[in-house]
């Protein structure tokens, strides 16, 4: 079951990590050779590992070198001198406290951006929960996994003893193998990160050891990204107009009475006539991610964007429109309000799977006249990731990008 202690990963992680700046623990001079695919061990010790959190312990633990938490809280440390790209990264993990036991990879000197693999342990695992494991990258310092519902699967875990984990990383894809050698427990056909190479680090109330490197040892992984299953689906709204965001903080309304039906329209204060407007094309799995254009929010405040595309219609039509969205939208037809709803995780309402931007968000009925419509939907983001996924029920009689 998610906890909602998931809302704490990006901020102790980007805390940890910026402290390394200050420490200076890494050069990025340790560059290694394509050709190099030697494996390299690091032993949990603090000659190849450095504390980030004073919680930190290295111990010699069942005839090997480890490092745990000494109050039972996750832990943070950060590999020194090692600049990761491509490879293959293995490690032992035992499990001790619930949380989010975290791989850190290809960190930017900055810590802001940055690819993360992790397991979600609250209780007994379950072999049949997809949600038992999670890769998701960091952008821009916001954690994206509310928009990477795809990349979870399901893992055979043992809750006592060691669970021995395998990445094998290149370019945009990565396997990870856990406890089974021969099968992936998850398959990423194209990592969401923006950096390339750089640092390694790991956290979590676990027991870590064993960690081997080899430097691009990438097995028959390409290292182009692969198949995208939206690819040949005509149905996804791929081309939008999007306005720059603008402030929208809780407690007020978009819309405003006006005395003719419907009765309502969008207040001027948060779209005009003269609002600036840039193409954004739909990118992997047919998403609409807006971190990757605008970053998450800012200084705490929410923030609102608006995103219009157009559809022909040969005939006056209704049409099912399958949405998925974070965090909150109203939807407008032709100037008109359609719809409205929220997704926020954690709450009594947040839309399956678990609050996540999905294809299975929400669903409902379009009504198109004969010619020319215009889909407005106005998007606001205060947590995590946001964008949108539209698709169409079918194409028969309409046209749209």
């Amino acid at each position: 079951m998610i906890n909602t202690t998931s809302m704490n990963i990006t901020s102790k992680t980007n805390m940890a990590l910026a402290a390394a700046l200050c420490l200076t623990l890494f050069s990025y001079g340790q560059r290694k050779s394509k050709s190099q695919t030697k494996t390299i061990d690091f032993p949990m010790t603090e000659t190849h590992w450095a504390k980030l959190t004073d919680n930190t312990e290295f111990v010699s633990y069942k005839g090997t070198q480890a490092v745990r938490s000494t109050d039972d809280r996750p832990f943070t440390i950060w590999l020194q001198d090692f600049e990761f790209s491509d490879g293959t990264i293995e490690y032992d993990m035992e499990l001790k406290g619930q949380g989010f036991p975290s791989i850190y990879y290809r960190i930017s000197p900055d810590t802001l951006n940055f690819e993360t693999f992790y397991v979600r342990y609250f209780g007994t695992p379950d072999p049949k929960l997809r949600f038992a494991t999670q890769y998701t990258a960091v952008v821009d310092k916001v954690n994206l996994w509310d928009m990477t519902d795809d990349y979870q699967a399901a893992v055979n875990l043992n809750e006592t003893g060691w669970n021995h984990i395998k990445m094998v990383i290149h370019g945009k894809q990565m396997r990870v193998y856990v406890n089974d050698m021969k099968k992936p427990a998850l398959w990423v056909p194209a990592m969401e990160g923006i950096t390339e190479n750089g640092a390694i680090g790991l956290e979590g109330d676990v027991i870590y050891a064993n960690v081997k490197i080899t430097p691009n040892a990438t097995e028959d992984l390409p290292a182009i990204a692969g198949y995208d299953p939206t690819y040949n689906d005509p149905r996804y709204l791929r081309e939008w107009q999007v306005t720059e965001p603008v402030d929208y903080p809780f407690g007020k309304d978009l819309l405003e009475g006006i005395p003719v039906n419907p009765g309502v329209q969008i207040d001027s204060i948060y779209l005009d006539e003269n609002a600036t407007w840039k193409t954004v094309w739909a990118g992997r799995r047919a998403m609409v991610n807006l971190t990757q254009v605008f970053g998450g929010p800012k200084n705490g405040n929410r923030r609102l964007v608006w995103l219009k595309t157009a559809i022909k219609a040969e005939k006056d039509i209704e049409k099912l429109l399958r949405l998925g969205f974070s965090d909150e939208v109203w939807v407008f037809i032709n100037g008109k309000p359609l719809y409205q709803d929220r997704n926020f995780y954690g709450s009594p309402g947040m839309k399956f799977p678990k609050g996540r931007t999905s294809i299975e968000n929400s669903a409902f009925t379009l009504p198109l006249q004969e010619g020319d419509n215009e889909l407005l939907i106005g998007l606001s983001n205060y947590f995590y990731g946001w964008g949108i996924i539209a698709r169409m029920e079918d194409t028969d009689g309409v046209w749209f990008k």
